[in-house]
């Protein structure tokens, strides 16, 4: 490998800049989804009722309109200027009942306090395309467009047009600052002005090839496209540093640049293997969430990392052959402290740390598991709750007492008494404002066909008839779950092929979901770690010991957020443990080697640890600092607070690995050093060299 790349290595520049127009067609041709929601398992009964609600009535996209101090014939031609917007399916407000012929004064009281209240009156708008859609989004930007400055746009799809907005105007700062901040942290810690930005240059090419292939995926999130191609800087970093120190200290021994880059890459290739290997676990892990989010993630960072390791042993060292006479004028001196007292101190008191360790843990443990419980699923409180879809809800909220609508399918042959009954009990339910469907216009004595037929081809198809619930309890609250649970309970009383769809239907299912997820992906990301760390270490002790390690550290930053108050987003901390796990368990595998390889040399368990902290430190602390600078400064730009508390988590998570390994896993290797020779293959012959110490 190391021959070929340096015989072809402008073959090889060549290629990853050709490879560079395909990658950019399909990175402007993937699709980005803005919608959490659509991330649900498909066969829920939710799901399944949103597909129908599509199939059946045409009907997937809902927002709610609020207009202020309009006359009723102004009302009126406002309701036609908004069903004329395209893929606007279903207009139902004041105006379109009267035009059909249902005076006001005759509408039921419940119906009429829902939909008005004093100057202003609520529209329901139904799209015939889903939430997230783009003609969604076009059409809520064209009502905006429309709109004379007294209305307001409430519903998911606003939101989503919101978030859309603003994720556009920040993405590429994101990769701005992250670049930035990571170049200045090479440059002062590095040894050399230029080897940075040859770095940047050949991540930023993996980058790009990474994300122009997600175009086969068909579309991602809005989170992995933010975070992909930071994470995807920050995790394979490492392999480029470690390339370049590879190849300055064979350069010292052979002045010849192209034997000593063949050297690096047969070197990088065998060391960065083990530790890819336990990131790329981590990542996979994802993949085996139901809520697929985690699967889009997990393939686009298990791509990425691959590409990482490739980038690292191909473009990498092509450019830094091409660039070798001007590397070799622009060295300099870094910063990075000698840490051979520090290792000393922390050797010396390893069984004060150890206690130390023992003492904290499970102390954070009991932290990290009130951060888990105590998240919030609203997806709309993820944005500021100064732009135009929450200024909506909350009006929404204080003035119509409307925090939600639910929508139920029934069964269309449903007997009229029986829709009539079930109508009353939905409206005796906790937090039900009202009820709107064919039943609370007619009651029991007046058949259907008397109604309108607009009104009831709206409402009724030859299979399903759907009603609307007006809620006044939150989305994500104990009262709304309670709700939900009471309404199922009185739908399948009378039809039990009835299925509720809506937000706070569809978020509920997220919450019962995601918590079995958190479980799951911890579970696998650890078995598997702890798999490939034993094949790598061959030893069965070690990776039990690395791994409490990078867990305590885990526990430590979600516990810190438990203790400091932060509320954060449901899928933080699912992410943020597999990738924390998978991203710094490389600093324990990196310190436990050089240790092992002492302690076979010949040196005693102390010597052995000091040389792997003095040794290691340097690595742990570029590559953590590197993390810390690519995430810490979009953390604090971005406004989209998942993105922002994902970011600020894995900054704080990198500054507590880079303190938490070489502090707590030293003294561990030393203190376990009987154990582990024992369980580690190899290791045996020095057993009676420990009975000595």
């Amino acid at each position: 490998m190391g021959k070929f790349v340096v015989k072809y290595k402008k073959f090889i520049l060549t290629l990853a800049a050709l490879l560079l127009v395909p990658a950019l067609i399909g990175f402007f041709n993937t699709r980005v989804n803005y919608d959490m929601l659509n991330y649900l398992p498909s066969g829920t009964d939710t799901m399944v009722g949103q597909s129908k609600l599509m199939s059946e009535f045409k009907k997937g996209a809902f927002s709610v309109i609020i207009t202020e101090d309009l006359p009723a014939d102004e009302e009126a031609k406002l309701e036609n200027k908004i069903k004329a917007v395209e893929h606007v399916e279903t207009v139902l407000g004041l105006g379109a009942l009267t035009d059909n012929g249902i005076p006001a004064e005759i509408l039921p009281d419940d119906i009429y306090e829902a939909i008005t209240n004093g100057n202003e009156t609520a529209i329901a708008v139904f799209f015939d395309t889903s939430s997230s859609a783009d003609e969604t989004i076009t059409a809520i930007k064209n009502i905006r467009s429309i709109m004379d400055g007294h209305t307001y746009i409430s519903g998911m799809s606003s939101f989503v047009a919101d978030l859309r907005s603003l994720s556009e105007k920040e993405e590429t700062m994101y990769i701005v600052i992250a670049v930035s901040l990571a170049i200045v942290v090479m440059l002062l810690l590095l040894d050399n002005w230029l080897a940075p930005i040859l770095f940047i240059l050949s991540i930023g090419v993996m980058i790009a090839i990474n994300m122009g292939t997600n175009w086969m995926f068909g579309n991602i999130s809005y989170i992995t496209k933010a975070l992909a191609a930071i994470l995807q800087l920050a995790v394979t970093m490492d392999y480029s540093i470690f390339l370049w120190h590879s190849y300055r200290e064979n350069l010292k021994k052979d002045n010849n640049s192209s034997r000593a880059m063949e050297r690096a890459i047969k070197a990088t290739l065998s060391s960065v293997v083990g530790s890819s290997t336990t990131t790329i676990a981590g990542f996979v892990a994802l993949c085996f969430m139901s809520f697929t989010l985690g699967l889009d993630l997990g393939l686009v960072m298990t791509k990425g990392v691959i590409l990482g390791v490739l980038g690292s042993v191909t473009v990498l060292p092509a450019l830094i052959l091409v660039f070798d006479k001007t590397l070799r004028k622009l060295d300099h001196k870094s910063i990075m402290p000698n840490f051979q007292k520090i290792s000393n101190f922390i050797v010396r008191f390893a069984p004060v740390f150890a206690i130390i360790f023992v003492a904290i843990t499970p102390a954070f443990f009991f932290a990290y598991r009130e951060a888990n419980s105590d998240v919030y699923y609203t997806l709309t409180d993820s944005l500021p709750q100064d732009m135009e879809f929450a200024v909506a809800n909350r009006k929404l909220d204080e003035d119509f007492g409307l925090s939600n609508v639910h929508m139920v399918l029934t069964d269309a042959n449903l007997a009229q008494d029986s829709m009539v009954e079930m109508t009353e009990e939905l409206k005796d339910i906790d937090g039900v404002k009202s009820v709107l469907n064919l039943a609370s216009f007619t009651g029991a004595q007046v058949p259907a066909n008397f109604l309108p037929d607009q009104l009831v081809n709206n409402l009724k198809t030859d299979k399903w008839e759907l009603s609307l619930i007006i809620s006044e309890y939150h989305t994500a609250t104990d009262e709304m779950s309670a709700q939900i649970s009471s309404i199922n309970e009185v739908l399948k009383k009378y039809d039990n092929s009835a299925l509720l769809i809506g937000e706070a239907a569809l978020t509920n299912d997220m919450i019962d979901i995601t918590s079995v997820d958190f479980a799951v992906v911890n579970t696998i990301s650890i078995v598997a770690i702890f798999i490939i760390i034993a094949i790598v270490t061959k030893s069965i002790s070690l990776p039990v010991i690395l791994i409490a390690v990078i867990e305590s550290a885990i526990f430590m930053n979600l516990g810190l957020s438990h203790l400091l108050g932060e509320r954060l987003s449901f899928i933080a901390p699912i992410c943020i443990s597999t990738i924390q796990l998978g991203a710094t368990i490389d600093y324990a595998i990196l310190m436990t080697t050089r240790y092992k390889t002492e302690r076979l040399s010949g040196q005693d368990k102390k010597s052995a640890a000091k040389i792997a902290l003095k040794t290691s430190i340097p690595s742990i602390l570029v590559s953590g600092t590197v993390l810390f600078a690519a995430t810490i400064g979009v953390a604090l730009y971005s406004r989209a607070d998942m993105i922002s508390s994902l970011t600020m988590l894995m900054a704080r998570g990198a500054v507590i690995s880079v303190i938490i390994v070489p502090v707590f896993l030293g003294p561990l290797l030393t203190l376990a050093d009987p154990l582990i020779i024992r369980t580690t293959f190899g290791m045996k012959q020095l057993t009676k060299g420990v009975k000595n110490e």
